[in-house]
């Protein structure tokens, strides 16, 4: 459906040291970080999903709950970003694993005639130092000893950046938009079949006293799918929030209350009453870049979702460009008798993931906090330097890519090797006005810290910091500053049509590290392949974060995990839980423009428009 997208169709000293911090990269194949797997686990994969259409409006979200709150916004004459804040308050109680207002958000937005770019990631405390997860002996803590209480929890930045962005771009009066979420906050809402199972699987939940009360029964079994939740400790919240705006989070009574609990936990961490009363959201500059005939819009650091998929989209187009073999619109996915969808070819698999290496390869070496490391951005995203990497791509797998030298680097860094973890999720919306927004929000891992404090939980975003600050004397680019953020994979993304301007899609996924390929696969999808929305988000997921090709598991034939094999490509078969959700702007035959919308079948999102 999407003839969509032919709408409108159309340094001396400074090399030295890179050079030997690149060496050691080089030296250390065992220094690729261990891969994990998704971040919150897999719930099925639902069948019955259709693109979905609308002539005026249209919200999508991780859960219908949310994507109705979202819509009931936009039929009162709601901006997306209106949309968006109901979503993700009703996020907050619906889906608690993924994300919330104790978590920080990233949001790419179109006013009708800029793209805006707000950012919400929570900073690290005050208190912090970069020894943060390193024990008595100087080795990293295990993930999940870091994880599990204060030390792990940053100052959260959710309500700020949706606050700063409403200011912007709001139409209803902010108080509105919390409405869904304090009425199913009062009246319960049913517990979904994906919210039980991530409750059952969660061991860990028995050492929060207030989330065994919330969400075990009395013997400690998990509560059933379909039991009715109420929450009216965050739906009083709510109404705090809906009155008084975001201080009612970060100043007073609830901020005392999130001190105390992250100060006083039997892991305890630094989050202080000053480190809520100054947090601030921040706009920033959007990240732009050409792909072909379309113009694709990010976030840019703290990210590094929008540097990623620019390169592996720039690096993909410069190898179409070197030889005409590698074009990928010819690589359209094919029915295959062995599996019920599309699967891609294994020569798209293979080109879009030695793509991805050389991506991941630069992520981990280079990107942090633009306030604290001076980031190439420009350098890393130049089509000269990526043409350069492109050339790095032949008909075998390159195995492990190292990381490149791109213009403009000022310091050497030595390479993160920490943990590649996040969970996540993600809305969008297109309001009457055509105004857009792509929101990926967040609370890090599963039910995040495990702090909850007045009906939801705390993050655990801290550990998206390396682990480890430095190695034979050079630090890494994203370790543990006072006040800084941590580096993210989140990648919500707009496109437009680079001729004529045109708002075309609003895109973005929840899925840890992974985000960058399951956003990269249905842009390509949409793109290049010129599939409808639902059906690039249903095609399998595959990639890779410069480690083994990762395919989704039971979603490949067994002829095509051989031909990849057969190009010299690790094969692992994962679960890869994406929640991609898209929507797209179409016109038909007669040039009459409406929206097309599409939800990730693995998990319960839903596309509601009018």
């Amino acid at each position: 459906m999407i003839s969509a997208f032919h709408l409108s169709r159309h340094r001396a000293s400074a090399i030295a040291l890179i050079v030997a911090a690149l060496t050691l990269g080089a030296c250390n194949n065992a220094s690729v970080p261990t891969l994990p797997l998704a971040p919150e686990s897999a719930s099925g994969y639902r069948t019955d999903l259709q693109t979905r259409h609308a002539s005026k409006h249209m919200a999508a979200a991780a859960n219908p709950l949310a994507a109705e709150a979202g819509r009931e916004m936009l039929r009162r004459g709601g901006s997306a970003i209106d949309a968006a804040i109901a979503m993700q308050a009703v996020l907050t109680l619906v889906e608690p694993q993924s994300s919330g207002i104790g978590g920080g958000a990233l949001i790419v937005l179109w006013d009708g005639k800029n793209v805006r770019t707000y950012d919400g990631r929570e900073t690290a405390p005050a208190g912090a130092t970069e020894k943060l997860f390193l024990q008595a002996d100087g080795q990293p803590m295990a993930f999940t000893q870091a994880q599990m209480g204060g030390r792990s929890v940053g100052t959260p930045g959710v309500l700020r950046a949706l606050e700063l962005a409403h200011q912007k771009h709001g139409r209803l009066p902010w108080a509105q938009l919390f409405e869904p979420a304090i009425r199913l906050a009062q009246q319960g809402f049913a517990i979904s079949p994906r919210l039980h199972g991530l409750i059952a699987s969660d061991s860990a939940m028995t050492r929060s006293p207030e989330m065994m009360a919330y969400f075990l029964n009395s013997d400690g079994s998990p509560k059933a799918s379909g039991t009715l939740l109420k929450n009216p400790a965050l739906a009083a919240l709510f109404q705090r929030i809906a009155k008084e705006g975001p201080d009612a989070l970060y100043k007073g009574p609830v901020a005392q209350e999130i001190v105390a609990k992250v100060q006083g936990h039997g892991n305890p961490g630094s989050l202080s009453l000053n480190d809520l009363a100054h947090y601030s959201a921040k706009e920033r500059a959007p990240l732009c870049t050409d792909y072909k005939r379309w113009q694709v819009c990010g976030m840019p650091p703290p990210s590094s979702g929008g540097i990623a998929v620019a390169q592996i989209l720039g690096t993909l187009q410069a190898l179409e460009t070197r030889d005409k073999r590698f074009a990928l619109a010819p690589m359209k996915p094919v029915k295959t008798s062995a599996l019920a969808g599309l699967e891609p070819t294994p020569e798209a698999v293979h080109l879009i993931s030695e793509a991805e290496r050389l991506a991941y390869a630069d992520r981990a070496q280079y990107v942090a906090d633009t306030d604290f490391v001076p980031v190439p951005v420009k350098g890393l995203v130049d089509p000269a330097y990526l043409a350069s990497r492109a050339a790095l791509i032949g008909d075998r797998s390159m195995g492990i890519a190292q990381p490149g030298m791109p213009p403009g680097i000022q310091v050497a860094y030595a390479p993160d090797r920490s943990p590649l973890r996040i969970s996540t999720s993600q809305v969008v919306a297109v309001d009457d006005e055509g105004g857009a927004v792509s929101m990926t929000t967040t609370i890090e891992s599963a039910f995040g810290s495990h702090v909850m404090v007045q009906g939801f939980l705390l993050n655990n975003e801290m550990t998206d910091f390396s682990f480890i600050p430095e190695e034979n004397g050079q630090k890494v680019a994203n370790r543990v500053e006072p006040g800084k953020r941590p580096r993210s994979s989140m990648a919500p993304t707009l496109i437009f049509d680079r001729q004529s301007g045109e708002f075309l899609a609003s895109i973005g996924s929840p899925g840890g590290s992974q985000i960058i390929e399951y956003v990269a696969k249905s842009t390509i999808g949409l793109l290049d392949w010129n599939l409808d929305p639902q059906t690039a988000i249903n095609l399998p997921n595959f990639g890779s974060r410069n480690g083994p090709t990762e395919l989704e598991r039971g979603q490949f034939s067994p002829m095509l995990i051989q031909a990849l094999k057969d190009k010299g490509h690790s094969v692992n078969e994962i679960d890869m839980t994406s929640g991609t959700q898209a929507i797209v702007r179409v016109k038909d035959a007669q040039g009459n423009a409406s929206l097309a919308g599409g939800a990730d079948p693995r998990r319960e999102g839903e596309a509601l428009g009018d």
